[in-house]
């Protein structure tokens, strides 16, 4: 049973930076495209960013592209998010998710995708 444990969420001020972990038990990461997923109220869960197996490529969405950076510890099992120049629209829970369809520009959930619980950042202007 995999379980994916998100933290480091929080608030923070516009053009502040936080790092988000995410730290998975029960599956090897390494053997998984990985990825980060946000949901702010009132809107449709959007992909943010992953990284192919072993690591190899990234994949951004536009609005995050420059600024946030995915990547793994193999040996602590980890995928992070770090985020830097935080803008109010980045408001949302952030989602951690294993085992990714990397298409060219995304990744895109499937049935086998496992998901964390959630972590909320919070932007102020």
């Amino acid at each position: 049973q995999v379980q994916l444990v998100e933290s480091g969420g929080g608030l923070v001020q516009t053009g502040g930076s936080l790092r988000l972990s995410c730290a998975a038990s029960g599956r090897t990461i390494s053997r998984y495209a990985m990825g980060w997923f946000r949901q702010a109220p009132g809107k449709e869960r959007e992909f943010v960013a992953a990284i192919s197996r072993y690591g190899g490529s990234t994949y951004y969405a536009d609005s995050v592209k420059g600024r946030f950076t995915i990547s793994t510890d193999n040996n602590k099992n980890t995928v992070y998010l770090q985020m830097n120049t935080l803008r109010p629209e980045d408001t949302a829970v952030y989602y951690c998710a294993l085992d990714l369809d990397l298409r060219t520009t995304t990744g895109v959930p499937t049935s086998r995708t496992a998901w964390g619980q959630g972590t909320q950042v919070t932007v102020s202007s």
